[in-house]
């Protein structure tokens, strides 16, 4: 509960549902989750009837899909202010449900936008609002003065390591695309080049700064494309089928008709394989006309030698992602992307977002 301006907010958090599945199970044994629909509507309505409050917003992790389904289930909240999902709207979505409307909004991620919501509050009921997305120039802000001493403390043992430059950009490296990027495509050669591996696999999630043409790749930038706390690489022999099976589940994460199936996140990455993907199909028939980039269509019942990292079930026996990359860009010099592995996409004419 927070006083803002002689006005009482009850600001309620909901953690991301899904962790268990998308991260480790070992990291968290005695941690349970969800979407607790119902949970969270008993709570709305007791905090409504003892607290009184003149707004009830809702913090969530849970990705903009799952938040405008809860948002048309569950009455009382006035605002989700959503993350998970990294998309900056530039205005709330307007959800009716049985209490009345709830707004669901989302300002991006890694600090680009900061969401600024007025209400206007009559009788202590909203009655109206403003919403507007602030970019956030962060060449333009001036430190705080105690935080960035305490940066460079923090860093001081580090910095040789993380700034030593280990190849020059050839071109534009982002990890941002919802199937493929050119930094993930680094990823995912320096893994099969390292492994002598036919086919990686890279995990779907997109952070890090992006790399400019020209730029040198310094070891912190690596580090912020990979820097997660289960970055073990494996290189193990898979069938044609697991692959399938594989892209198959973590299409399904993404594209289920329910959004309460939805995990968030983006495609799994593929380095020496290309695809047809149809979001708009169910479970199983997604994915079709795998192959090697020779154009060798893949065999079902073959063996594939595969590289990866990040495994959510047993951890693995490799070297960290990070040094396997820096590695391949210390041998190279150059970072250049010879092709990048995305796949074919039908039926999305009508969904831009998802065919970058």
């Amino acid at each position: 509960m927070r006083d803002l301006g002689g006005t009482r907010v009850v600001i309620i958090g909901q953690a991301f549902p899904y962790t268990p599945i998308a991260n480790p199970a070992r990291f968290i044994p005695d941690w349970t989750f969800g979407i607790r629909e119902r949970d969270l509507q008993a709570l709305v309505n007791t905090i409504r009837h003892q607290e009184k409050p003149a707004v009830v917003v809702l913090l969530s992790h849970n990705g903009m899909d799952v938040d405008l389904k809860m948002a048309a289930r569950v009455s009382g909240i006035d605002v989700i202010l959503g993350g998970h999902t990294h998309d900056g709207v530039p205005r709330p979505t307007e959800v009716k449900n049985s209490g009345g409307v709830t707004l669901v909004c989302n300002a991006g991620s890694n600090g680009k936008f900061i969401g600024v919501l007025d209400f206007a509050i009559t009788n202590d009921r909203v009655n109206d609002y403003q919403y507007r997305l602030l970019p956030v120039f962060s060449n333009l802000i001036k430190a705080d003065k105690d935080m960035q001493n305490y940066i460079d403390k923090v860093r001081a043992p580090y910095l040789k390591k993380l700034n030593e430059k280990l190849a020059v950009a050839d071109q534009v490296l982002y990890r941002r695309g919802n199937f493929n990027g050119t930094f993930d495509q680094l990823i995912c050669d320096a893994l099969r080049v390292q492994s002598d591996a036919q086919i990686a696999l890279s995990p779907g999630f997109r952070w890090g700064t992006t790399v400019l043409p020209g730029q040198d790749i310094t070891f912190e930038q690596v580090l912020s494309q990979t820097c997660i706390t289960y970055p073990e690489t494996y290189v193990r022999n898979m069938k044609g089928q697991a692959l399938k099976e594989i892209l198959e589940d973590v299409c399904d994460n993404l594209f289920n008709a329910d959004a309460y199936r939805q995990q968030g996140g983006d495609m799994v990455r593929v380095g020496g394989m290309n695809y047809v993907c149809d979001p708009t199909q169910s479970f199983g028939r997604r994915i079709s006309n795998m192959t090697l980039d020779d154009g060798t269509a893949i065999d079902m019942n073959k063996q594939y030698k595969v590289a990866g990292w990040a495994t959510v079930g047993n951890p693995s026996s490799g070297e960290p992602i990070w040094e396997i990359v820096a590695d391949y860009l210390r041998d190279r010099k150059t970072a250049r992307i010879d092709k990048l592995n995305m796949p074919t996409l039908l039926n999305v004419e009508s969904n831009p977002g998802l065919a970058d």
